[in-house]
């Protein structure tokens, strides 16, 4: 079963954000979080190319993010997230992606930064922009507490100010 295609106001803003993230991408900050999740979980660069399908279908499922949340969480002396490592349904996938967002806010993470769970489970361009900004404005969250790995994004996340 597919979903409907968006029209009017919908569509409009859909293609808005799409634009966001290209714009995003061609200076580097997709690649830039990819690399950092990558180097703080001890994995090789080519786990995951470097592109907007292959970094959402990485991170859909949620136990990469908890995996990585749980790095930095112990970094800060905070109690790690609880997640499914054995993703059978969609449910268990938004349940890790929800505990994902609990443990940024555990980590000093302002809720205004999270991401909706659907912005990474529908897997589409533009609201994976979401999750992109939430994981730079986590790296520069990590940067500023001297965490170890080292974020190198260093453009302001993009925000909808229309």
């Amino acid at each position: 079963m597919s979903r409907a295609s968006k029209s009017g106001l919908a569509a409009d803003i859909e293609r808005k954000l799409e634009h966001q993230y290209d714009a995003t991408e061609a200076r580097g900050t997709p690649d830039a979080v990819r690399m950092w999740i990558l180097a703080t979980l001890g994995e090789k660069s080519d786990v995951v190319k470097n592109d907007f399908k292959s970094i959402a279908a990485y991170l859909k499922d949620g136990t990469v993010l908890c995996r990585f949340i749980n790095v930095l969480l112990k970094s800060d002396g905070k109690a790690p997230v609880g997640f499914q490592k054995k993703c059978a349904s969609p449910f268990v996938a938004m349940t890790n992606i929800e505990n994902f967002n609990k443990g940024a806010t555990d980590y000093g993470l302002g809720k205004e930064a999270l991401f909706q769970t659907t912005d990474l489970y529908e897997s589409r361009k533009g609201p994976f922009l979401n999750v992109i900004n939430c994981l730079h404005s986590l790296g520069s969250l990590a940067n500023g507490k001297d965490f170890e790995v080292k974020y190198t994004g260093v453009d302001e996340p993009t925000l909808d100010r229309d």
